[in-house]
């Protein structure tokens, strides 16, 4: 029911975390604010394929 999705940083796009998520309960595109180490700042990350 879960799947594996990755996050990459909206300023580099590089991929930096992974999570899951329920599709069916959030069917749109995740995106959290979250430490990227090659920016070294708080940046917004959003799912990627």
């Amino acid at each position: 029911m879960r799947d594996i999705v990755t996050l990459a940083c909206s300023d580099c796009k590089r991929r930096n975390y992974s999570t899951t998520k329920n599709k069916k309960k959030t069917p749109d595109k995740l995106q959290f604010k979250k430490y990227c180490s090659y920016c070294r700042t708080h940046t917004l990350h959003r799912e990627t394929k």
